[in-house]
């Protein structure tokens, strides 16, 4: 009996370790699972969209007061979102998700309601559970929000506010100041990528007729299509270099 029970052990650990299951774990799992659901989030965005604040400000025309935030925020109720494919690479641990959806018609965020004519929304996104990896993940969600942002401004505008002192002909304080608030929908991502440093960008498009009928007002100047392109960096050697000095 003794015999049997060491012969099935044996088999056991033969079968776990030759199928690498011995060394599975949920890494994989975590990572695949986090890229649907931001890929999930990156439909909503595009579609339903979502509600950007931001500000920029520059004082005495020096790049190192340059201080730039952006925030957003979305929520819908959706249904028929489809994944098509989840990628993985298990030496960088970075799972990449495609989803896709096919709408009649929505309800935005700002309760308009968009006749679609059945088009087909498709986005990817990224996800990591190893930390050290996800500099470049980040850098391309907020390369995200920097093109949601100018998008904004260049469709619906912005606010700039700027102060400048001169005294004896010398210029002694000038700031200026550009803030945003607004709602934007059904941006077309058209391209993404990183360079060689990691620092990413993306381009966003829209049909300008589409924004203006649910404005119900024109674009000046703003053709057929509006396209803009954010950027988003891995690496905040900005404040590192200003700490320096």
């Amino acid at each position: 009996m003794l015999v049997k029970k060491r012969v099935c052990v044996f088999l056991l650990l033969v079968v776990f370790v030759g199928t690498g299951v011995a060394y599975a774990g949920n890494k994989k799992i975590m990572s695949t699972r986090a890229a649907r659901v931001l890929a999930e989030r990156a439909i909503v965005e595009s579609i339903y969209g979502l509600k950007i604040r931001s500000t920029e400000e520059v004082i005495d025309m020096v790049a190192a007061s340059f201080v730039g935030k952006t925030e957003s925020k979305t929520s819908a109720d959706i249904q028929g979102i489809k994944i098509d494919e989840v990628v993985y690479d298990a030496e960088k641990d970075i799972a990449q998700a495609t989803a896709s959806i096919s709408l009649d018609q929505i309800t935005n965020i700002d309760g308009i309601v968009v006749d679609l004519n059945g088009k087909t929304f498709r986005r990817v996104a990224f996800a990591t559970s190893t930390p050290a990896n996800a500099g470049p993940i980040r850098a391309l969600r907020a390369a995200e929000l920097d093109g949601y942002k100018n998008l904004v401004k260049t469709v619906v505008g912005f606010t700039l506010e700027s102060q400048t002192t001169v005294e004896n002909y010398m210029l002694t304080s000038d700031s200026v100041k550009v803030k945003v608030m607004a709602t934007t929908y059904l941006a077309d991502l058209v391209d993404y990528g990183w360079d060689e440093e990691g620092n990413a960008f993306v381009k966003f498009k829209v049909v300008v007729k589409d924004i203006e009928e649910m404005l119900g007002t024109t674009i000046p100047g703003a053709g057929d299509i509006v396209e803009v392109e954010g950027h988003g960096a891995s690496v905040d050697d900005f404040a590192e270099a200003n700490k320096q000095e």
